[in-house]
């Protein structure tokens, strides 16, 4: 007869307390914007989306209206005509579905758009096109300590 030792007791309760879920598709839900920066204004579509978009997302992000965001820049080509891809992803339908009215309540809590060199948006980017309602099939791993 083997005797557990209390090490051994230590990793089995250990290992026991750890729960993995695995969700064959993703509830997230995300939006994606393509946007070429106009005429060389780089300095002014960076700051707009880093004082402005990126606070609004970081407000949603605490108030949990959204699970995440991200900024991605990448090379202007002929076939691909847009400099930065702006994600927003929601955990799930319900987010997804109040976006429009949380992110009007987030506009109004953070006042005034904030501009460089007072160009306009239009100025300064072009949204060439706006992609919704964006799935995520992959499969996700969540780790939970009981």
């Amino acid at each position: 007869m083997k005797i557990i030792t209390s090490k051994t007791c230590f990793v089995l309760l250990f290992l026991m307390s750890i729960q993995y879920v695995i969700a064959q598709k993703s509830e997230r839900i995300s939006t994606v914007d393509f946007v070429q920066i106009v005429d060389g204004n780089r300095a002014e579509t960076i700051f707009y989306y880093e004082y402005n978009w990126k606070i609004l997302r970081t407000m949603a992000i605490k108030k949990g209206y959204i699970a995440s965001f991200e900024i991605m820049e990448t090379p202007y080509s002929e076939e691909a005509p847009f400099h930065l891809m702006l994600i927003t992803t929601y955990k799930d339908k319900a987010q997804y579905e109040q976006r429009e009215e949380n992110f009007q309540k987030l506009i109004k809590e953070k006042g005034e758009l904030l501009l460089l060199n007072d160009k306009k948006p239009a100025e300064f980017r072009k949204n060439l096109f706006h992609k919704e309602n964006i799935t995520h099939q992959s499969k996700e791993i969540v780790i939970r300590k009981s």
